[in-house]
Parts: structure tokens; C-alpha cells; sequence
């Protein structure tokens, strides 16, 4: 369920009194501190941020050093595989965070549908994989602050249904495609299913939108900012309607490691703050307004 922008406001407020009250009990002379895990993987807490002035909490992670980071990598513009390197919107800013955290990324390729258990076994120390927030998940895995709106969408084939412009028109027996484990899909599930619409799953929503060109569904749903770019290179595909389902993202952790999430919300509380957040945000959506909760203090 999505946050209110009050609340992300908030938080990224009290974020900021932590992470200057960190930097002012190191000026009166309280030094670095080691946290210590069931790995003896430790990280001190120390100058951070582009001033060098502030300094997160400690932390643990896996591998000293290295903040492992789940993630299907098949999702752009947040996640892809280029040329043998990652990019997109979530890679670079999980890069930076690592960064100012003193920690090399190590990237793991994951299961949408399993990674939040994945996480919460500590088979990677977090996610950044387009995850919204939702109650459900927060069962299982603990959230950081909000770090991107987004809504799903409807895209059609149009040589196939060129008049279908709306979730509204689909009718009984239509069949629309949705990546298994999302949002998207449990959007569908509610609202779609009660009306006689069967639905198709995909492990990757790459491959759901390559079914529908291939005229094998009616439609197919997911996050509009993925569709948006993934269709670009689908002539016969097109983004017809927005569907605002209250969604924000999160960077997902375990919760046997709230020290580690505490350590990225300060840090990204300080990307935001400082406007490199939008620097980011500019590179992979041009044009895209900003929402204020993301824009620098």
C-alpha cells in the first residue's frame, strides 16, 4: 500500500535529524562504532555523502565490503543487462548508495516471484528490483523509504485489437498477460478475474509482452514506466491506458538486518536531499516530472 507523500516527507525529516545527529556526536569526539553480525561482517560508521560531513549507522552485511543486491535485471529502464554490465535507474541508484556507504555492489540474479523470501533468507543482503511496498510483502521483508511513484498499464497489440483502449472494454474470456508475483498481476487478479477474464502468468514481464506480440493474449499489465520503455522497440505494441494503483517502490532487506536498512534510508534520505536523486531520475526519464517528495530539500 502505498505511503502518503506527507509521510515519505517525514521520514526523509526524522532521516536527516538521525543522520545530523550522528555527525554531531562525532564532533564531540564519539569515533566510529563496528556492528557485528552472525557473519563478522562489519562496517564502521564514517564520513559519507558528497560534503564528507554525516555518517550512517552501522552495519552489517554478508561479504565484508560487499552489499549483494537481488534483482531479475530484465526490467528497463530500472534494471538490464548491457553489454555485460548493469544499468538502469535502480542499478545507478543502488550504486550510489553503496558508494557512500564504502561497499562494492555484487549483483544476483533472482526470481521476481521468490525474492522476497530470498532476501529474508539471507541469500542476498537486498533487493532493488522495481518492488512496491505492500502490506503483504512487509510480512516478509522490511522496506526502505519510498523511492519512486509509479502506476501499471494496459498495453494492446494493435494490429490485433486496435479499438481496445481500455480495461473497461475487456470482456469475458479475453485473456490478459501479467508477470507472476507483482502488482500488476494482483491489480488483475482483483479487478479483472470477478469479470470472466482469464489471466496468464510470466516470470519475466519481457517475455509477457513478447507473447502479446505474438497475438497469443488479448493484453498484458505492468508497471508503466517498464512498458513505456519496453515498447519501444514492439511497433505492433502500445501503451493505451494508466492504471493508478497507489504504488510506491522500496529497496528491500531481511529483517534480522535492520541496521543495514537503517544505514541505506539515511544515505538515500541524503541522495535525495542533496538533488542527486534527480540528477538520476533526469538520465533514465527524460521529460518525466519529479514528484516534490523526490526533489532536493
Amino acid at each position: 500500500m502505498r505511503k502518503s507523500r506527507l509521510w515519505v516527507l517525514a521520514v526523509v525529516a526524522v532521516l536527516a535529524l538521525i543522520v545530523a545527529s550522528c555527525a554531531g556526536n562525532e564532533d564531540e569526539g564519539g569515533g566510529g562504532t563496528a556492528a557485528t553480525g552472525a557473519t563478522g561482517a562489519t562496517a564502521e560508521t564514517g564520513a559519507t555523502g558528497a560534503t564528507g560531513e554525516t555518517a550512517p549507522p552501522a552495519f552489517t552485511t554478508l561479504n565484508e565490503g560487499v552489499l549483494q543486491v537481488g534483482s531479475c535485471l530484465d526490467y528497463p529502464p530500472f534494471e538490464a543487462i548491457k553489454g555485460g554490465d548493469e544499468i538502469g535507474f535502480d542499478v545507478e541508484l543502488t550504486e550510489e548508495i553503496a558508494a557512500r556507504l564504502g561497499l562494492q555492489v555484487e549483483w544476483v540474479v533472482a526470481n521476481f516471484d521468490t525474492i522476497f523470501t530470498a532476501v529474508a533468507g539471507n541469500q542476498f543482503d537486498m533487493v532493488a528490483a522495481a518492488a512496491t511496498i505492500t502490506e503483504e510483502r512487509e510480512q516478509t521483508v522490511d522496506f526502505s523509504i519510498p523511492y519512486f511513484n509509479s502506476r501499471q498499464a494496459l498495453v494492446v497489440n494493435t494490429s490485433e485489437t486496435p479499438d481496445l483502449v481500455s480495461t473497461d472494454q475487456l470482456e469475458a474470456g479475453d485473456v490478459v498477460g501479467v508477470q507472476k508475483g507483482t502488482t500488476g498481476a494482483a491489480w488483475a487478479k482483483e479487478n479483472l478475474v470477478p469479470n470472466g477474464i482469464e489471466l496468464q502468468t510470466f516470470t519475466s514481464a519481457t517475455d509477457g509482452l513478447r507473447a502479446l506480440e505474438g497475438g497469443g493474449m488479448t493484453a498484458f499489465i505492468a508497471d508503466e514506466p517498464f512498458v513505456a520503455e519496453a515498447t519501444g522497440d514492439l511497433p505492433s505494441l502500445a501503451v493505451v491506458q494508466g492504471i493508478d494503483t497507489n504504488e510506491v517502490y522500496g529497496l528491500a532487506f531481511s529483517p534480522e538486518n535492520p541496521e543495514l536498512s537503517a544505514a541505506v534510508n539515511a544515505v538515500l534520505a541524503e541522495i535525495i536531499a542533496d538533488g542527486t536523486y534527480v540528477t538520476i531520475y533526469e538520465k533514465w526519464f527524460p521529460g518525466a516530472p519529479i514528484p516534490p517528495e523526490f526533489q532536493p530539500a
